[in-house]
């Protein structure tokens, strides 16, 4: 698995709250960004 930089992790959180992903991954992502302290 490929090592996401923190701006593209808050595009792909982004883009998946506007296209209604699955909570699931979302929450993954809100998780990730909270460990790396990225505010969203």
């Amino acid at each position: 698995m490929g090592y996401l930089t923190d701006s593209m992790l808050i595009e792909v959180y982004q883009r998946a709250v506007d296209l209604h992903l699955e909570q699931d991954f979302i929450q993954l992502l809100q998780a990730e960004m909270m460990r790396r302290e990225l505010s969203y």
